[in-house]
């Protein structure tokens, strides 16, 4: 798959979502795009700490470590964010 970003979320199947993230995690030097934390470690402890309402979120959202972040209005990505991040994204900021 030839992956050019942005890219939108909604057009893509379940395989290329992963490659994406994947093709977003080299691009970000395996840094999450809210925190900027390292990917393959646990966000940073003011992050770990906010509070998340788990109730607003769908069955599995924290399953896996890495999010494919994107925007829910035009369903653009725009990285990759560690599940926490994206958590407070969404819960927080409406993203």
């Amino acid at each position: 798959m030839n992956i050019k970003l942005p890219t939108n979320y909604n057009d893509l199947k379940q395989y290329q979502r992963k490659q994406v993230r994947e093709e977003y995690t080299k691009k970000q030097d395996n840094k999450c795009v809210f925190c900027k934390g390292e990917l393959s470690t646990t966000p940073p402890k003011i992050i770990e700490t906010t509070p998340i309402n788990k109730l607003l979120f769908p069955k599995g959202f924290f399953d896996y470590p890495v999010h494919l972040h994107h925007d829910h209005e035009s369903g653009l990505t725009v990285g990759v964010v560690h599940n926490k991040c994206n958590a407070i994204l969404w819960q927080y900021y409406g993203e």
